[in-house]
């Protein structure tokens, strides 16, 4: 028996497999997304911590750094004159101690009285 052509022609079935291939494709990298994608978050935060710690980090050697360096000439002319001002203090106040210290021991105070003793009382002879 021969077979009747109906008209109708089929698609072929590379073209089927193609498109059920590319469907796959994509669930199985929407699928890998969802997956990583609680993943992804977690990871985001610990990379800013650790930005935030090395932030930090680098902060701290910075000021090591800067006690660490040795004066400019500004900062030591500024205290030039600061040690300046304060040998100029010292002295007028050392002039003022000894203009106003006159005595060098202390005054003596006269000695406390006491007060007279009552007479004795009168005996009956």
């Amino acid at each position: 028996m021969a077979k009747k052509d109906t008209g109708k022609k089929k698609e072929p079935e590379a073209g089927n497999k193609q498109q059920s291939r590319g469907d796959a494709v994509r669930a199985a990298a929407a699928q890998a997304i969802e997956a990583t994608a609680g993943q992804a978050g977690f990871t985001r935060e610990r990379a800013q911590q650790l930005a935030d710690e090395l932030v930090h980090a680098a902060g701290r050697f910075r000021e090591t750094l800067e006690e660490l360096r040795p004066a400019g000439s500004d900062e030591i002319a500024a205290l030039r004159e600061r040690v300046e001002a304060l040998e100029a203090r010292i002295q007028k106040l050392e002039a003022a101690r000894t203009t106003t210290r006159r005595r060098t021991t202390p005054a003596k105070r006269p000695p406390a009285q006491k007060p007279p003793a009552s007479p004795p009382p009168a005996s009956s002879t």
